[in-house]
């Protein structure tokens, strides 16, 4: 799980691609309201609203009420946790290839 304690491990939330187009639309703006997102969509606003739940669980959106709208916004913090994931195992192909690099040429001498 997350290092944040959220409800959800931000993996589980990133791997549906509903999930992660939602992320991407909330990158791209400040903050936008439920009935924008739902129109993005060809879904339900139950189901928009799902997704949304889930995002929110893992920490990586934020939602806010203004009148009777939900307007809804990105959290990207909880992402760092994918980005260092990512960062790791970049560095481990790195350096398994740079040996696997001196293996050869040690073979062709």
């Amino acid at each position: 799980m997350s290092e944040n304690n959220e409800l959800r491990d931000v993996f589980d939330a990133i791997a549906d691609p509903t999930r992660r187009r939602l992320i991407r639309l909330l990158a791209e703006a400040e903050e936008i309201p439920l009935h924008e997102l739902t129109a993005q969509f060809p879904m339900g606003r139950t189901a928009v609203s799902k997704h949304l739940t889930i995002l929110k669980e893992a920490g990586l959106v934020l939602d806010r009420k203004v009148g009777r709208e939900t307007r809804f916004r990105l959290n990207a913090s909880p992402l760092r946790e994918i980005q260092d994931w990512v960062a790791y195992y970049s560095n481990f192909w790195r350096t398994n290839m740079l040996r696997l690099n001196q293996l050869l040429e040690e073979e062709e001498e």
